[in-house]
């Protein structure tokens, strides 16, 4: 049957990006992908997330912000244009993904989750702006920033391994620990937009009394957020010990390390935070870290195992005992 031509088809007939390109661009996606979860961050706590009033506009005459809006409106509709900056590394990583030979429809379709999520996460922070910074669409903004976050890390991760079956390297007990320990992260993730929900930067300057907050009592939120925080802790220090005695791959130990660092610092920046009344830049520092964190935990299920290309070899060497098959 003739191969169906389109403007994608075209272009990879004439641009074949190496390897390493697709790999740069899945990871210029993942950087940015990072970026607007912190630029998002500034802008609630540089007190303008009302800073355009209404959207897709930034007024409902004006496109851009006018001048009587101010720093505020400023640093809003630079956010806002920051999305089409992580579009065009999307894009590129699309592209690469497609053009590449041979072509991996697993690293486009990843490429194409991520335009979507790009999309979504634009409509909801519209929706975000015109309910007035409700704080349940701004946890939920901040949660579709880290499936993103998510679906970036699996499409840079898989540019570097092949196209064949997943093999799990430890026992599956293992693995699924590893998604245990996911899973608790990402509570702890969900936990700390509820205490941003209910606590000192709600979007807006202080004086205004519009903006709705989370019904619940701060310092509870913030211990429940810290009760997920130890969890997090003891779970990861957990999985570096069973790590150990099953002599996991070298890389899956390391990271479990990682997370355990990357967690032990949020920690001590998290009380320092609560402690000090949550200045903005402890905030900000907290919300890169949160999505480190996040990311940190996502790549240790990825280290326990490999994929081979199609009827190739394995990009890493397996340990001795059988394989299992995996499902990532």
């Amino acid at each position: 049957m003739d191969r169906v031509l389109n403007p994608f088809s075209l272009l990879a007939d004439r641009w074949q990006p190496s390897a390493a390109m697709v790999r740069r661009a899945a990871f210029a996606a993942l950087v940015m992908s990072v970026v607007i979860v912190v630029t998002g961050g500034a802008v609630r706590l540089t007190a303008s997330g009302l800073g355009c009033t209404t959207w897709p506009r930034c007024t409902d005459e004006s496109l851009t912000p006018t001048a009587e809006m101010g720093f505020h409106g400023v640093v809003e509709f630079t956010n806002r244009m920051l999305t089409y900056v992580l579009s065009a590394a999307v894009g590129w990583a699309i592209l690469a993904a497609r053009c590449h030979r041979p072509w991996r429809r697993s690293l486009t379709k990843l490429g194409w989750a991520q335009f979507w999520l790009v999309m979504s996460n634009a409509v909801l922070g519209g929706i975000t702006v015109l309910t007035g910074l409700n704080p349940y669409t701004v946890a939920l903004h901040m949660i579709a920033a880290m499936a993103l976050v998510w679906v970036a890390l699996l499409m840079w991760e898989r540019s570097g391994e092949g196209d064949g079956p997943a093999k799990l390297a430890v026992a599956r007990p293992i693995h699924q620990l590893s998604y245990v320990l996911v899973t608790v992260i990402g509570l702890l993730v969900a936990a700390g937009t509820l205490v941003t929900g209910a606590g000192h930067h709600p979007g807006t300057p202080k004086d205004n009394k519009i903006v709705p907050r989370i019904p619940i009592d701060y310092d509870r939120l913030a211990q429940f957020h810290a009760d997920f925080a130890f969890v997090s802790v003891g779970l990861a220090i957990a999985v570096i010990f069973v790590f150990a005695a099953v002599k996991a791959p070298q890389a899956a130990r390391a990271r479990a390390k990682e997370l355990l660092a990357v967690l032990l610092l949020q920690g001590v920046l998290g009380f320092v935070q609560y402690f000090t009344d949550a200045p903005e830049l402890m905030v900000g520092l907290h919300m890169l870290l949160a999505a480190l964190t996040w990311i940190a935990a996502l790549r240790i299920p990825l280290a326990l195992r490999t994929r081979a290309d199609e009827g190739g070899e394995a990009a890493t060497p397996l340990p001795a005992q059988a394989p299992q098959t995996a499902s990532v």
